[in-house]
């Protein structure tokens, strides 16, 4: 085999499994989001995010959520946290507005969002960020897994970090309808199928009981519904009269089958259109 033929399959090695990309300018920004396939963290420059005060009717989740993360951003112990509950009730709003709060008060905190399939290459990301001169907010909205799902089994990486130990600079917030991150009829079907029932289901919802925090997220009251859309139309300078506001929000909710913090911006933002009010 020739010296040529030799160098042209080196190089088609190289192109198939290309070398780590080195780290990014972590003072650049102050979100990234992880992709791989090739690994990368792709800077944010702006964060779709609503502002912490115009979060209502989580103040007890708020409140424990904002001082754990401060301790963490002052290299403190600090627990990693699964905010689980009702749909639409300000879970993932929560972990993004809080992290703008800590960055206002000039502590250097920086979060990395992570899509829940690409949970497998978590220890890269890890490797990544241990050496940085960062801290970091792991970030990862909407996490659930099926009962053929393995993905769940790279998140202890982050959760009990492994023969290395997860990086003090880093913490991981996750988000989840389900407060076990899977369904209850699958726990109960596998329970009930199994040989030894107590231990079918134990790896997997033992998972939840590695977050040192748990942070309920409840349906909200029609009056806690109703502050919500009047917080918007302060923030935003959008006038309405209480009256026509509550007439027509009480019926937005009714076409929506329910109310939560998700519906208020819905319809505050179809108000907004109407009135001819850009949202930044």
């Amino acid at each position: 085999m020739t010296k040529k033929t030799l160098r042209r399959i080196a190089e088609a090695l190289e192109r198939m499994s290309p070398p780590p990309l080195a780290a990014p300018d972590f003072a650049a920004a102050e979100a990234f989001v992880w992709h791989v396939a090739p690994d990368r963290l792709v800077p944010v420059s702006k964060v779709n995010r609503v502002d912490l005060p115009l979060l209502v009717g989580i103040n007890r989740s708020r409140d424990t959520l904002l001082a754990n993360t401060l301790q963490f951003a002052k290299g403190l112990p600090a627990n990693n946290a699964l905010l689980w509950g009702a749909r639409g009730m300000g879970k993932s709003s929560l972990v993004k507005a809080i992290h703008a709060e800590i960055v206002a008060q000039g502590l250097p905190l920086k979060i990395v969002e992570v899509q829940r399939e690409d949970l497998p290459s978590i220890s890269r990301l890890l490797g990544l960020l241990r050496a940085a001169p960062f801290r970091f907010v792991l970030f990862c909205d909407d996490l659930s897994f099926s009962h053929d799902d393995e993905h769940y089994k790279s998140l202890k990486a982050v959760l009990d970090g492994g023969i290395e130990g997860r990086p003090d600079n880093v913490v991981f917030y996750a988000t989840s309808n389900r407060r076990h991150l899977m369904p209850r009829d699958m726990i109960e079907n596998e329970r009930s199928s199994a040989i030894s029932p107590s231990e079918a289901t134990e790896e997997k919802v033992s998972l939840s009981d590695r977050f040192g925090l748990w942070l309920g997220f409840h349906p909200c009251t029609q009056d806690e519904y109703l502050a919500m859309i009047r917080g918007y139309c302060d923030a935003h300078g959008v006038e309405i009269d209480a009256g026509t506001l509550r007439a027509e929000a009480i019926e937005w909710q009714a076409t929506r089958g329910g109310r939560s913090g998700r519906v208020a911006w819905q319809y505050f933002t179809d108000l907004a259109g109407r009135r001819g009010v850009a949202l930044d």
